[in-house]
């Protein structure tokens, strides 16, 4: 017989001192041996019934995350919640003493030994950031009106953006942490000469199940069979009309047949779906809706229309956003059998599909009926600033950390601090039209 360690999590909003008492001197069989439940408050020490920094929380946390002991000494785990504004952490320590070691049991144990998901990356409210969206380049060869103001942006000098060597750090300390799914975003992401040597590294990362590029397309019919062999899994392709004078006003750049040769390319190289995003704007677009709609009959696309949202200098207002219902009205009344499509429970846009045809539409409605409980999204800007929400106007860089010399478990105590401080929704459109934020191309969408 041995004797092993095992932890459990335990979420209270309030606990009582006897309920602590109590706690500690219960005892359970389990599998011919015992357990012993122990419980104590975290705070600046252990034991200590104090409250603890959100830092400590955390660092305490992922302590067990970190240091995998094979089952020879404790790791530890725990949620926090709490109310009246009121946060406690409550750690449970489950000590297996003399654990019949045959084989059958100990395969039961180490099978049922799931790490938990990074406290790091778990906000206030529970939401579980598993996707992360990093902005490779400031940079765009389109200068679409929804994303860069007519004037332009004043660029960041390239010292301050993030190196290659420094996106590759983040990512794997994000990876490392729970993140399975990494979008490349920009600007324009494909104009960065590193592209296809960060998606190969990136690729090797242990855990990251998904690696995604958003991308105007110009450049993709040329660089997808290299994109592909990188280990690109996913294509978002942005395309705002149907109509080659029309993409040039929108965009103010000629390039409409590079785009769609991009999407056929796509097709034709076995991505499924390929996505295709479409702002949404009133008295430019709209009347587009079901030709997009149509572009599905015959090919795997998922058409995913976008409500137009506010973001410094692209002159939003109420009276240009389509919203995602009046859409989908529209598009009932050509075809009244579109059927709702199942999604992920994280998944941005709502799925539909018109029977029969080979794709689908989608349509991301952040103004008129917002995710926010479901949001799984940190997003990384190219100078290296974390935004934990699109809309949201603060943020934090790590870039700054990195180069000051930041360990790691400095940079996730900066990191987890930044996700417990968001909020549990956006602010709403009409207050978010007034909200200063950075232009969509210096977020990364």
């Amino acid at each position: 017989m041995v004797s092993h360690c095992h932890v459990a999590s335990l979420h209270v909003s309030s606990l009582s001192s006897a309920t602590l008492a109590s706690s500690r001197d219960r005892e359970h069989s389990l599998s011919g041996g015992t357990i012993d439940n122990g419980a104590r408050i975290i705070s600046g020490g252990a034991g200590c019934a104090c409250a603890a920094s959100p830092q400590a929380i955390r660092r305490k946390v992922n302590k067990g995350r970190r240091r995998r002991n094979n089952y020879t000494g404790c790791k530890e785990n725990a949620t926090w919640g709490g109310g009246g504004g009121t946060q406690i952490m409550i750690i449970v320590s489950v000590c297996l003493k003399e654990l019949a070691s045959s084989p059958s049991t100990r395969s039961r144990v180490l099978k049922d030994d799931t790490l938990p998901f990074s406290a790091f990356l778990t906000d206030s409210f529970g939401r579980r950031h598993s996707y992360l969206r990093i902005s490779l380049t400031e940079k765009c060869n389109l200068r679409c009106q929804y994303c860069m103001p007519e004037e332009g942006v004043k660029l960041t000098p390239r010292a301050q953006l993030l190196t290659t060597a420094e996106v590759l750090r983040l990512a794997r300390l994000f990876v490392h942490e729970g993140v399975d799914k990494i979008r490349l975003t920009g600007g324009e992401p494909l104009i960065r000469p590193d592209v296809l040597d960060i998606i190969a590294e990136l690729r090797k990362l242990e855990g990251l199940k998904t690696i995604a590029v958003t991308t105007n397309g110009m450049n993709l019919a040329r660089l997808l069979p290299k994109l592909k062999d990188s280990g690109l899994d996913l294509l978002n392709i942005s395309l705002d009309t149907l109509i080659p004078a029309k993409f040039e006003f929108i965009v103010r750049r000629k390039g409409f047949h590079k785009v769609m040769e991009g999407i056929d390319k796509a097709l034709e190289m076995g991505y499924n779906p390929v996505k295709v995003n479409c702002v949404v704007m009133r008295g430019l677009n709209e009347d587009e809706i079901l030709d997009f709609v149509a572009l599905t009959e015959k090919k795997p696309i998922e058409v995913r229309f976008i409500e137009y949202m506010p973001f410094d200098g692209n002159k939003w207002n109420f009276k240009k956003m389509v919203s995602y219902q009046e859409m989908l009205d529209c598009i009932k009344q050509q075809w009244p059998a579109l059927e709702m499509v199942p999604t992920g429970h994280a998944d941005t846009a709502k799925g539909y599909k018109v029977p029969g045809f080979a794709g689908k539409v989608g349509f991301i409605s952040s103004m008129s009926d917002h995710f926010c409980g479901s949001c799984n999204r940190l997003r990384l800007t190219a100078d290296g600033n974390l935004k934990v929400c699109l809309f949201g106007n603060s943020e934090v860089s790590l870039r700054d950390e990195l180069r000051s010399g930041a360990t790691e478990t400095q940079l996730l105590d900066i990191i987890g601090a930044a996700v417990g401080r968001k909020k549990k929704q956006h602010a709403g459109m009409l207050n978010l039209s007034k909200m200063k934020n950075r232009p969509m191309i210096l977020i990364g969408g």
